[in-house]
């Protein structure tokens, strides 16, 4: 049939675009029942609180079963066996300080190259007010190195030790350090220092027990007899 001038032609309408399935439609179509969204996703305040809570509960429970660290206990210095060690390899009698009232503890012991190059034995400790003290022996340092050790501390008197040893006081008040210095006679003698931000009485206490290490010299060993 032939349409009409000034008709409009007829045109078959087009198909409409395809659309992709969605995921539901196409579980849908192989049978199997959509999967609704998680009831955590939905991410409930009260969710993610009772999460945190199972979290801490666990953090918690490994922290004791492990245990805690112990930063307080202070590490094991054999003060009087480093001693010994180090008279025998010097050959001098290092000193030490024995048995000093509790709450007295090690901190540092070294046997070590300073100023002038000059070994210098050093042992220190913390007092049970927390202040510090160490003895520093030499030998024939010179007065450099007792300016420098004392922090070029002023004489303000002498002191004399239980043993009739004398010790010059020196003071660095500025910097709060005091220091007892033992300079013998004899240069093949171990100058003695003890020094530190503890009071007189601490020091002087400390001097008082101080011990020198045992040096003892190996025996020859025996000649063999020619036979």
């Amino acid at each position: 049939m032939s349409s009409a001038p000034g008709d409009q032609a007829e045109t078959a309408p087009s198909p409409a675009p395809r659309r992709e399935p969605t995921p539901a439609e196409l579980a849908a179509q192989q049978g199997v029942p959509a999967r609704g969204a998680s009831h955590y996703a939905k991410g409930s305040a009260a969710n993610m609180a009772r999460s945190m809570a199972v979290i801490v509960a666990i953090a918690l429970g490994l922290f004791f079963i492990a245990g805690r660290p112990n930063s307080t206990t202070p590490q094991s210095i054999d003060v009087p066996g480093t001693a010994q060690f180090r008279a025998q390899q010097a050959g001098q009698p290092f000193a030490y300080p024995r048995a000093l009232p509790d709450g007295w503890a090690a901190t540092n012991v070294r046997y070590v190259r300073s100023k002038g190059d000059v070994m210098v034995w050093n042992a220190g400790y913390t007092t049970p007010d927390g202040q510090y003290v160490s003895v520093q022996q030499a030998l024939d340092p010179g007065q450099g190195w007792l300016d420098t050790q004392t922090n070029n501390g002023v004489r303000v008197g002498t002191l004399t030790t239980k043993d009739g040893r004398v010790w010059a006081k020196r003071d660095r008040e500025g910097k709060v350090q005091r220091s007892l210095v033992n300079v013998p006679k004899d240069s093949t003698t171990l100058t003695t220092l003890v020094t530190g931000t503890g009071s007189w009485a601490q020091l002087e206490d400390f001097a008082n027990r101080l011990t020198p290490a045992e040096v003892t010299k190996a025996s020859p060993s025996p000649s063999s007899n020619p036979s």
